[in-house]
């Protein structure tokens, strides 16, 4: 098993190297409209429907320690996500694969955050039905890869964070925006995490209207209660990271469970993580001001913390990217 040590300290020292790099892509790069270009150069058309409404899906793998992580998991959900918004990507699945391979090598980052964004594109929905049917336009991809993004900093995971259950908002209900498909719908996240904030804490848990957990700004939310982990089965994000820990756990032999959770449970269980591409498993060892179980990061969740970053030296779950020289 990897340790936090070995995680974090071989993080740090290939960002140091990152850092010394002349290559102009080492702070991002991002496919833009048949380019590649450096991130902090890349632009998007205005009219872009998926910058006016919000009328777009997107997908996060991630690359740690040079190796790519499910990314095919995330092309499979990403084009479910484009189906359910009636979505056509003006590229190939087999090609986006290819140029996110291509961008991690010319980039020479081995820790990077990966998105793949889809937009509606020029078109307003309106103006392409016509008699109630849906012409078939492609709309816009853009591609990123840029320097892994931490949702939790290493100097925290260690020791855990601080989270609230939002009292002013309630997660968006599915009725109204579909969660499954991965959208930049953040009005209730955003409002969570100024709640948040006012609170003195740092991360926001949305409720639903029936007296259940969701999820949080980005991340899903697991509970272990009794000796079981637990996740939220609805409202929520069907996240990548979530599935990887429900297979550990299958693997494993720890009990797990996907279904509704009470918002009472997360006061009286014995810890509490969060799970994203973007941070992997990170400890809450304080909720609403008061300790989670004992206050500090608990047994199952740090074995839950060092089997998912082995998975990702796993050829099951990743592959070696070819770096040039």
């Amino acid at each position: 098993m990897v340790s936090m040590t070995e995680i974090f300290a071989g993080h740090k020292q290939r960002n140091e190297g990152l850092a010394k790099s002349s290559n102009p892509y080492a702070a991002g790069i991002a496919w833009i409209e048949g380019d590649y270009v450096p991130l902090h150069e890349a632009r998007i058309p205005l009219i872009d429907q998926g910058f006016l409404h919000s009328d777009l899906t997107y997908d996060v793998p991630s690359i740690f320690d040079g190796r790519f992580f499910r990314l095919d998991d995330h092309l499979d959900r990403l084009e479910r996500s484009c189906a359910k918004l009636h979505l056509t990507s003006p590229m190939s699945r087999e090609e986006m694969r290819a140029r996110l391979i291509e961008m991690a090598a010319i980039s020479g980052l081995r820790d990077a955050y990966v998105q793949m964004i889809v937009t509606r594109g020029p078109y307003f929905v309106r103006d392409i039905a016509t008699n109630g049917e849906l012409h078939d336009m492609a709309g816009n991809v853009y591609l990123i890869v840029m320097p892994y993004i931490w949702v939790m900093p290493p100097f925290l995971q260690p020791k855990g964070g601080s989270a609230v259950v939002t009292r002013t908002v309630r997660r968006i209900p599915p009725g109204a925006i579909d969660p499954t498909v991965k959208n930049l719908q953040w009005g209730d996240f955003m409002r969570g995490l100024f709640e948040a904030a006012d609170r003195k804490a740092i991360y926001p848990f949305l409720p639903d209207g029936d007296g259940n957990i969701t999820e949080g700004s980005g991340f899903n939310i697991f509970v272990v209660k009794d000796g079981v982990l637990r996740t939220p089965r609805l409202g929520v994000l069907e996240g990548i990271t979530r599935r990887t820990v429900l297979e550990i756990a299958e693997r494993e032999g720890w009990p797990a469970a996907v279904e509704e959770v009470p918002v009472e449970d997360l006061y009286n269980c014995e810890e509490i993580f969060m799970a994203t591409t973007a941070g992997g498993i990170m400890p809450i060892v304080t909720l609403d001001n008061a300790p989670v179980g004992d206050g500090k990061v608990g047994a199952i969740t740090l074995k839950v913390w060092e089997a998912y970053w082995d998975a990702h030296y796993d050829p099951a779950y990743s592959f070696e990217i070819a770096y040039a020289e």
